[in-house]
């Protein structure tokens, strides 16, 4: 696949992006060059290669989802909290409709 100058002024265009000629003519052989490589990686042999999401495997932390005893610094303060709201609704926030 190759991209032309028409092309390049189409995607800039279509990105909201203001390109002059001289930047369009740049960028053609840019792009190819781009395209080209992504063609020369879908050559490569890949089976029995596990797809992964980075390059170092990343574990989440997790901790207990606990609820603080102190009313001054924890939880448990929930009518407090609702005494302040505009519109409290069956113990949330009640928040104006935004979609009909």
């Amino acid at each position: 696949m190759s991209v032309d100058t028409a092309t390049v002024a189409k995607i800039a265009a279509l990105a909201r992006i203001k390109v002059s000629e001289a930047e369009l003519e740049a960028m053609v052989p840019e792009l190819n060059g781009i395209l080209a490589w992504v063609e020369q990686l879908g050559e490569v042999d890949v089976t029995g290669v596990e797809p992964m999401t980075a390059v170092i495997e990343n574990h989440l932390r997790l901790r207990d989802d606990v609820v603080d005893a102190d009313p001054l610094t924890g939880g448990g303060r929930r009518d407090a909290v609702l005494a302040n709201a505009p519109a409290a609704e069956h113990g949330f926030f009640g928040v104006p409709k935004v979609i009909e």
